[in-house]
């Protein structure tokens, strides 16, 4: 089976193929632009990782180039395509929403054409629990209204589900969508609150808590994740309409306060702190109900949360050279 991942050097992209590469009926195809929206070193050496198999084809790309994405669709044949490719960043798209426009919905729409006219098997693509915004229903259905994204990175995601949901039922095309909840692990991206947290408080610099350390997420390991995605490849909607969505999280929020503290635990070291007002665009707290995906996927055993920190802070003194 022929598996198109976009963003491949991204986080969970990087985890994904790498996790799919071990199915010797996978050949796992990889699409990046490798941008500089964090250190590109960080993403080629995620890459290297990847090239090293030898069922990993790689192309620098651009989604946005829609004339060279729809080639690689006309040369490859793809069964499967999984869409990770986005501009990601919740406070980013408060200052620079035109990129969100052009990655996360041009560069969409061009992936959507494509997997439509080469008639891919099944299309799984990468939303988000922003587009819940404000919602106070806890733990967070996926029934629930998704019409008053907080920031501009939320509402492009509600765009692609829109977007989505409209080509599978135009077209027939089986698409599952799936919501992140607070993705965290190792080779995580340098703008996520657990590598700045680390790399902050090592170097005995301050770190910024917003609301005051009140906000609570539910951190979800990234090897859970791209787990639950293996185990949907082969499980597309059966409906009239073949659209799918659902969260994939823990289900067990945690307040930002004992995500510090877990932090300072595992590295024996105490942190400097602002304590800082909310910020504009944030959401206090994130909550979801898991039971669509595990009655879906069977997966219910998520990692437990100290243990992902610490596997997280051992890669991280490596992989930085820190003792």
């Amino acid at each position: 089976m022929k598996i198109l991942v976009t963003g491949c050097s991204g986080f969970i992209g990087f985890h994904l193929c790498n996790l799919l590469l071990k199915n010797k009926n996978y050949k796992i195809y990889g699409i990046d632009n490798l941008n500089n929206y964090y250190d590109t070193s960080l993403k080629k050496n995620r890459l290297k990782i990847l090239k090293k198999k030898n069922k990993f084809v790689f192309y620098k790309l651009d989604i946005c180039s829609h004339k060279l994405l729809e080639k690689k669709f006309a040369d490859n044949n793809f069964d499967i395509v999984i869409h990770l490719a986005a501009q990601a960043g919740v406070r980013y798209s408060i200052s620079n929403p035109e990129k969100y426009l052009k990655s996360n919905i041009d560069g969409f729409f061009n992936v959507l054409t494509s997997i439509q006219k080469y008639k891919i098997k099944h299309f799984i693509f990468a939303s988000t629990s922003s587009v819940y915004g404000s919602n106070n229903k806890f733990p967070t259905s996926e029934n629930v209204s998704t019409d008053k994204p907080l920031s501009f990175y939320a509402a492009s995601k509600k765009s692609n589900e829109v977007m989505a949901y409209s080509f599978s039922n135009i077209f027939n095309i089986p698409m599952t969508c799936l919501r992140f909840f607070t993705v965290y692990g190792e080779y995580g991206r340098p703008d996520m609150s657990l590598h700045k947290f680390v790399s902050k408080i090592i170097q005995n610099k301050n770190i910024d808590l917003f609301n005051k350390g009140n906000h609570q997420r539910d951190f979800t390991y990234v090897g859970d994740v791209v787990e639950i995605i293996k185990r949907i490849i082969k499980n597309p909607s059966t409906e009239k309409i073949p659209y799918q969505v659902f969260n994939v999280a823990s289900g067990k929020p945690k307040k930002l306060l004992y995500f510090v503290s877990v932090i300072e635990k595992k590295l024996n070291k105490k942190a400097n702190i602002n304590f800082l007002d909310l910020q504009q665009g944030d959401v206090v707290k994130t909550h979801a109900n898991q039971s669509k995906i595990t009655k879906l996927t069977g997966h219910a055993n998520y990692t437990d949360f100290e243990k992902g920190i610490d596997k997280f802070i051992k890669w991280f003194k490596k992989y930085y050279n820190h003792k």
